[in-house]
């Protein structure tokens, strides 16, 4: 995926600080727009019940009860916590034309929205999202599969 530089995010310095707190893979498809290979990604058949954040800043982003099995290759939502969760931006890369979805708290890229085909759900949106733009919060306190925790970062 082609990644169009945002003048608003794109600082150096603070393209280098997400660098230094993500792995080359978040960083690639977190900051830099690009897609894990499907069926890869951890949550893609996730049930477990929780909130799905962001996994570069930790904005909520989608509640577990609007995933859903599309059998894309990526975890599938019908509709974010809030609209004001997440922001769109026009996507006319790859030779067609689709609506990315970012985190509107951080700028991440988290995937893409398609609409109208048809999947049996309230919105009749898929939310086509990486599951390495995510990270799984069940409500335990604990970390996620990941390993991380939020209240233990930074600590040792």
């Amino acid at each position: 995926m082609t990644h169009t530089p945002n003048s608003e995010t794109d600082t150096a310095p603070e393209e280098i600080r997400w660098q230094d707190v993500l792995s080359p893979e978040e960083f690639s498809v977190l900051r830099q727009g690009g897609t894990e290979r499907p069926f890869t990604g951890e949550y893609v058949d996730t049930t477990t019940v929780g909130m799905y954040q962001c996994r570069a800043c930790g904005a909520d982003l989608f509640p577990s009860d609007t995933k859903f099995s599309s059998h894309c290759g990526w975890p599938s939502f019908y509709a974010p916590l809030a609209e004001d969760r997440v922001r769109y931006i026009r996507d006319t890369s790859m030779g067609m034309e689709r609506v990315e979805v970012r985190c509107a708290n951080c700028d991440s890229h988290m995937g893409h929205l398609f609409e109208g085909e048809g999947y049996n759900t309230p919105t009749d949106l898929r939310y086509c999202i990486n599951s390495i733009s995510l990270k799984l919060n069940d409500g335990e306190g604990g970390a996620d599969s990941t390993g991380r925790s939020d209240s233990a970062e930074g600590e040792e």
